[in-house]
């Protein structure tokens, strides 16, 4: 399997196939070796491993993770990148021209547990990845990249201004670490803001999870509100049942914890 593609490389293959990358697909392109193997040893893969990629690109992560020996099914919305992908990747995985946005991932994935690796589309990414958590339990890992701000929204503790719902759905589902900080120059064409790798283990999800979203979404709707007043729409007797699970009425959201809101969950 060839090496991945470095910047010079990469600015040739595009130019040989009149290959443009565009703003409103989010496409920038890794291309930085060492990043790409980087990501390939975080993601920890073996020859049995099953990996699912969300946009393809130019394809050069693709092939490293299918060096491992790993099963890779790659995911890539823009049909154009067709005769890129099958320069760089060819056979060595399962190309899928579709958005990923909108698979039925139940219908579209072989049987056992995946793992996802991805730079994935600013623009989509974050609720990709929320959707993924909340709707996929076969997938067991996903080591992401994205700006970094949204990676720092993921990994965000209480009581953080920059806590909020895509914190608490995460944390309900599993276990986040950033792993990697990544500036713009390493792209093609570099984006204006860093980037950074996640890592989230998952682990079994309490019953009330969604339920729990769910408070979670209301209490942050109107994050400035003490949650006595911003759960009124959905608890009979907010006071009450903020008791009954422990909590502090005159709290605001970013105060709760995922377990928290499971708490309050398990009390409504």
């Amino acid at each position: 399997m060839a090496e991945p593609l470095g910047k010079r490389e990469t600015r040739e293959l595009l130019t040989r196939h009149g290959f443009r990358p565009t703003k409103h697909l989010g496409q920038h392109f890794l291309v930085e070796p060492n990043v790409v193997a980087r990501i390939v040893e975080i993601a920890v893969l073996g020859r049995e491993a099953q990996v699912i990629e969300i946009g393809a690109g130019a394809g050069t992560l693709t092939r490293a993770l299918a060096a491992t020996g790993a099963r890779v099914i790659a995911y890539e919305i823009d049909d154009s990148l067709r005769p890129v992908l099958a320069e760089t990747v060819g056979d060595a995985a399962d190309i899928r021209y579709d958005d990923a946005a909108r698979v039925d991932w139940g219908v579209a994935l072989p049987p056992g547990e995946w793992v996802v690796v991805a730079n994935l589309p600013y623009n989509v990414g974050t609720p990709l990845v929320l959707d993924l958590l909340r709707w996929v339990p076969r997938i067991t890992r996903l080591v992401v990249m994205l700006q970094r701000e949204a990676i720092d929204r993921l990994a965000a503790s209480p009581g953080s201004k920059i806590y909020g719902l895509p914190s608490v759905v995460v944390g309900l589902h599993g276990v986040v670490r950033i792993a990697l900080r990544v500036p713009p120059h390493l792209f093609l064409p570099p984006p204006k803001v860093e980037s950074a790798v996640a890592v989230i283990e998952r682990r079994p999800a309490d019953l009330a999870a969604e339920a729990a979203i769910a408070l979670a979404a209301a209490g942050f709707a109107q994050r400035r509100k003490m949650i006595r007043s911003s759960l009124r729409s959905l608890l009979d007797d907010p006071e009450g049942t903020i008791a009954a699970a422990g909590l502090d009425a005159t709290a605001r959201a970013e105060d709760l914890a995922p377990g928290d809101w499971l708490r309050l969950a398990g009390a409504a």
